[in-house]
């Protein structure tokens, strides 16, 4: 683009800096229409979707693409072109220019109209279905408003529609409306009725109408939007009820929107349910303190009942501006692709709607790469201009110039995704700027997997500065990432110079492991009393290696060890461990007491054994140990037990041996415990031992107490009583007698409620039985007589027959039984008799 002093490239906003991103991107239309305007200027331009018509000052009509190049040229008047209109379909083209002269021609045909006037043109306007044979109708408008129609012989027919407010000065035709503005105001013509249906009065009457002309615009049939000085109003065609019509036209127009705008309006357009606004503008100039003219505005407003809201504004350079007035300046529009023409003598400028790339462009522009990104990443469909790996690949390095590593790392496993050659190059960039542990952690590990030599690389790093961090790669990273070999080698010269390290060592046992050199990893493992040592034994299956390292097992953590050795008893025997352990007896002992917990036969050949480390080592579990064992030798434990004093043991074993005498001895002796006496008297239920019990303690008062409180239930109370030497001084003897007398009431109320219970169950049970006896018994041909095995029923039923039913469910002929040799009458079930289930007596006697 052509630049000049203070006339640089068409700005899209005064500020700038700003931030909030503008709504519409500017460009100059150049090619041609700078060609153009280098010798002539610009007067009017009229937008078709097809192509752009320029008129100019020294009476040329240029048909131009949107490119700006001339397509066709038209000599029409020496002077200046007021006003070109073309018909909806870009077919045929109407001008009129300031020496009165008026053309409607076919671009594409021989058709055309000429007409010179002794005044000038300011307007004209061609119906815009002037394509069709019935529609070839256009407006003029100087001091009249002429409507011109072909009638018969091809002849046109003028007609005034106006006159006498002044000059025409702008006219726009939509549909069957037409829309003028003379001096005065806006009027409105329907072409059905031929009625002017309305007249819209101008605000400002002081401004000169040929300095600040009116602009009108049709936002669609029945819409017009009006901008006069600074004053807009969007008016609506309505229809008129037939109940107000009478001698008014059909159509009424209603004001739905009006505004006041802060600068002179130059040219208007819709845009959706919005309004393009192209402002005169000026200003007082700083250094001269005088009035002059500044950029114009093209501002986007949103209308409001009473006001309006500015949504964006930019002022624009366009050549000249400096030398221009109200006048000079239009805004046409292309209705399909939303395009803005804003045209002034030395220049036209194209306005369109900012897509999604240049929204991008602006996030960009503004370092906001996260919202450029996200923006690319929605519209990837429809963007054409940037690329979202582009986008990225900015963006990370926008983040490594801000010094954010981390987030730039980050950012690289969603934007390089599985594009190893990209993920490489980031990893050197990183490497730069010695910051490979920042992209550490988001090195892609599966699906890409990387050359080895990145994440050797990286561990070098790590081990040269962060033994942890280096450590921790090693666990999360797959060992089939990187040469485990050169690894490993690194990881042994470091621990040259520290081998102590106990981080190192960790990870070399992993290495190790990786590299399936698992009998190293255990000794490692097991150096360190790692807690991952069961699990590796476990995972690898290294029983085998373990068989000489039991005793470092137990050591390290002798309840896992235990368990380990026990689960798997068919790879290391409990021989193999037992030999093992004998040098250890206190860990041999937490291993047989485990496996005779689990199984009271498997270690009986290491009974006799346990009972000394049981003895040893854990006294609490020896007598549930004798108590549970079937293998352990009496003798022995007794030896024992009475070598180390162990009476409670000692008591258990003579009485397990049958010397209940002496246990019982011992008790009494040794512990002097009557309580326990007692409980093992009653526990062996031997008369011999309470006479025992009883010998022993009558010479001594505090037994005799014991006894009397406890032997009550097992033993008469009076065999103690009677050997109570007399005079013997028993404590609480008074509350001891209470308490056997309450005994042994306890026992009569308890043997009387017993009865009861008995004497109403047995009540309850004859009812029962007499209530099941009186119910009757179903007799039917299926039954037999037990004696002659025939039907109990005679097949005729008019015979007399009698039938004896006993409790019993057995059933006779009268006659089938014997006759009774006792004077009782009662006569017994032969066959229940015969079995000894006792006597049944006939409960029915069934006789017809």
């Amino acid at each position: 683009q052509e630049t000049r002093p203070n006339e640089e490239s068409t700005d899209e906003s005064e500020e700038d800096e700003s931030e909030e991103e503008p709504k519409l991107k500017y460009e100059r239309l150049s090619n041609g229409v700078t060609e153009i305007l280098q010798k002539d200027a610009a007067s009017c331009m009229t937008v078709h979707e097809k192509f752009l018509a320029l008129g100019t000052h020294y009476g040329k009509v240029y048909l131009l693409d949107v490119q700006g190049n001339i397509t066709q040229k038209f000599d029409v008047s020496p002077v200046k072109i007021n006003q070109i209109s073309l018909d909806e379909s870009g077919e045929h083209m109407g001008v009129c220019s300031e020496d009165g002269k008026v053309q409607v021609f076919g671009l594409y045909s021989a058709e055309e109209f000429h007409e010179t006037f002794d005044c000038p043109i300011k307007i004209v306007a061609v119906h815009p279905h002037f394509v069709r044979s019935h529609f070839k109708q256009f407006v003029t408008g100087g001091k009249k408003l002429l409507l011109y129609e072909r009638g018969w012989m091809n002849r046109w027919k003028p007609s005034v529609l106006h006159e006498g407010e002044g000059n025409i000065r702008n006219v726009k035709w939509r549909g069957h409306l037409i829309a003028w503005a003379n001096n005065m105001g806006v009027k409105i013509l329907d072409m059905i009725s031929k009625q002017r249906i309305t007249n819209v009065p101008r605000d400002d009457i002081s401004l000169r109408p040929d300095m600040y002309p009116c602009s009108l615009c049709w936002k669609d049939n029945l819409t017009l939007i009006i901008g006069w000085g600074n004053s807009v109003k969007i008016c609506s065609v309505k229809e008129r009820h037939a109940s107000e019509m009478r001698d008014l036209p059909n159509r009424y127009v209603e004001i739905v929107f009006q505004f006041d705008t802060e600068f002179y309006i130059s040219g208007l357009a819709p845009i959706c349910d919005q309004l393009v606004i192209l402002s005169y503008v000026k200003e007082i100039s700083e250094k001269t303190e005088v009035e002059c003219c500044a950029r114009p505005r093209l501002d986007i407003v949103q209308p409001l009942p009473e006001s309006c809201e500015e949504i964006s504004s930019d002022a624009l350079t366009v050549r000249g501006f400096q030398e221009n007035e109200c006048r000079d300046y239009h805004l046409e529009y292309s209705e399909g692709e939303s395009l803005f023409y804003i045209i002034s003598p030395r220049d036209v400028v194209v306005a369109k709607e900012r897509d999604q790339d240049d929204h991008i462009d602006w996030l960009l522009e503004k370092k906001k790469y996260e919202e450029a990104l996200m923006a690319a990443e929605i519209s990837q469909k429809t963007i054409k201009k940037h690329k979202i790996l582009d986008i990225g690949l900015a963006y990370i390095n926008h983040l490594v110039e801000k010094g954010e590593y981390d987030l730039a790392a980050r950012k690289c496993q969603k934007i390089l995704g599985k594009n190893t050659e990209l993920w490489e190059f980031e990893v050197y960039k990183f490497k730069e700027i010695g910051q490979l542990k920042s992209i550490s952690r988001y090195l892609p590990r599966r699906d890409p997997v990387l050359k080895p030599l990145i994440y050797e690389m990286v561990l070098h790093e790590f081990l040269e500065s962060d033994y942890e961090g280096f450590a921790t790669l090693i666990k999360e990273w797959p060992g089939d990432l990187y040469n485990n070999t050169i690894i490993v080698q690194a990881v042994v010269d470091h621990l040259k110079k520290d081998p102590q390290n106990r981080t190192l060592l960790r990870t070399l046992a992993e290495l190790y492991t990786y590299d399936q050199r698992y009998g190293r990893a255990l000794e490692i493992y097991l150096t360190l009393r790692h807690k991952d040592v069961f699990q590796l034994i476990h995972k690898h299956n290294l029983f085998s290696s373990i068989r000489d390292k039991i005793v470092l097992l137990m050591d390290f953590d002798s309840e896992k060890a235990v368990d380990m050795l026990l689960d798997n008893e068919d790879k290391i025997s409990i021989d193999r461990v037992v030999e093992e352990l004998e040098n250890r007896p206190e860990l041999q002992h937490v291993y047989l007491h485990k496996l005779f917990k689990r199984d009271h036969h498997k270690g009986q050949r290491y009974h006799e054994k346990q009972i000394s480390l049981y003895a040893e080592y854990d006294r609490p579990n020896l007598l549930p140990f004798l108590r549970d064992s079937t293998h352990c030798p009496l003798e022995k434990a007794l030896e024992i037990c009475q070598q180390r004093n162990f009476v409670e043991e000692t008591v258990y074993l003579l009485s397990r041996m049958g010397n209940s005498r002496s246990a019982l001895k011992m008790i009494m002796e040794e512990l002097q415990d009557v309580d326990k006496a007692i409980e093992f008297a009653k526990e062996q239920d031997d008369g011999e031992l309470w006479e025992d019990l009883i010998l022993y303690s009558i010479d001594k008062p505090p037994f005799i107490t014991g006894l009397l409180n406890n032997i009550g239930t097992h033993v008469d109370p009076i065999l103690l009583i009677h050997r109570i030497k007399e005079g013997m001084e028993i404590p609480n003897l008074r509350d001891s007698l209470v308490k056997i007398l309450q005994d042994y009431n306890l026992q009569i109320l308890l043997r009387e409620g017993c009865k009861k219970i008995l004497v109403a169950d047995s009540l309850s049970l004859l009812k029962k039985m007499h209530r099941t006896q009186m119910k009757g018994v179903l007799v039917d041909e299926e039954n037999i007589c037990e004696s002659c095995l025939s039907p109990v029923l005679p097949s005729d039923a008019s015979k007399s027959f009698s039938v004896v039913v006993f409790h019993c469910r057995h059933m006779f002929h009268r006659e089938c039984l014997p006759v009774s040799n006792t004077v009782s009458s009662v006569q017994f079930c032969n066959i229940c008799s015969a079995k000894h289930r006792g006597p049944g007596s006939a409960v029915l006697e069934m006789k017809k």
